[in-house]
């Protein structure tokens, strides 16, 4: 009965619409981004551009600049989803305690700030890190007596302003995976720990973690693309790579060169060595950290 022509024809008409909608939004982009960065595509060449062969990826990885822009990226990288997954799993062990008082209601408090859509609340903290009204400069002046600092008009300081700004946005995530990998950790586990005269530490470290490791690499994998490719918060916050293009990570200097600079070519050029990175790493990460085995 599965095997009939009839069953057949269903099945391609339920997914018919799904694969033409995957094939419009996600592999027709891919390949003509492909095929542009093989192309001079450029404010002068934008309806008679021509490929040129792999010269783009030769001119990427020649720019001093790209592997400036690399290595700000990694560390973005490295610090933000540090903080997401300490702070992500700290709060999800408090809020999976059975003895915490109005739990359903700080996991909806904690959740907002992933709830929320980005450009709103990396505007707000851009606000928050303004000079003269600041949120932040109030608090350092007033409460902590400190000189206020001009976060968004230096490069160091307007680059940690974005990454303050992702940790807030981040950590939720990480919380929810967190506190749904604790919920399914058998109570045995702690009672036999319990038996042994294991320490709270001792429970965390051999029971906790282990149980958490197969949920969390994975979702720390897609932290680590997320917040590499995290467009919205450093453009936004730091206004377009300001002051003086000295806060570009490599996916908003991608959208400065294509669309600041008209530089089409050479961006679609280095969206690819992106997508390599990232593919490279993804697959070697959970490869080296064996998330995909399962438990025996």
């Amino acid at each position: 009965m599965t095997d009939s022509p009839r069953h057949r024809w269903f099945l391609a008409l339920m997914l018919g619409p799904a694969i033409l909608l995957v094939l419009a939004v996600v592999l027709f982009p891919f390949c003509y981004n492909v095929l542009l960065s093989f192309s001079n595509a450029n404010l002068a060449h934008i309806r008679d551009w021509h490929l040129i062969g792999p010269q783009q990826y030769g001119a990427v990885l020649s720019d001093p600049a790209f592997w400036s822009i690399l290595v700000k990226t990694v560390l973005w990288t490295v610090i933000n989803v540090s903080f997401h997954v300490v702070i992500g799993v700290f709060l999800a062990v408090i809020l999976h305690q059975k003895f915490l008082r109005g739990r359903a209601w700080w996991r909806v408090v904690l959740i907002l700030p992933w709830a929320l859509p980005q450009y709103i609340t990396a505007l707000t903290w851009r606000g928050m890190f303004n000079y003269e009204y600041g949120a932040v400069n109030l608090f350092l002046t007033q409460f902590l007596h400190l000189p206020a600092v001009e976060w968004l008009t230096k490069p160091w300081t307007a680059f940690s302003a974005a990454i303050c700004t992702n940790i807030w946005l981040g950590f939720p995530f990480m919380m929810v995976v967190a506190l749904g990998a604790l919920q399914s950790i058998p109570d045995d586990l702690y009672e036999a720990a319990d038996i042994d005269g294991a320490s709270p530490w001792q429970k965390f470290r051999h029971v906790t973690l282990p149980m958490l490791r197969p949920v969390m690499i994975p979702a720390i994998t897609l932290g680590i693309v997320w917040t590499f490719n995290n467009v919205n918060v450093m453009w936004l916050v730091t206004n377009g790579g300001e002051p003086a293009d000295q806060t570009h990570i490599l996916v908003s200097y991608v959208y400065k060169a294509a669309f600041g600079m008209y530089r089409f070519g050479w961006a679609a050029a280095l969206s690819m060595v992106i997508f390599a990175i990232l593919f490279l790493f993804s697959q070697a990460f959970l490869r080296k950290t064996r998330a995909t085995t399962a438990l025996t």
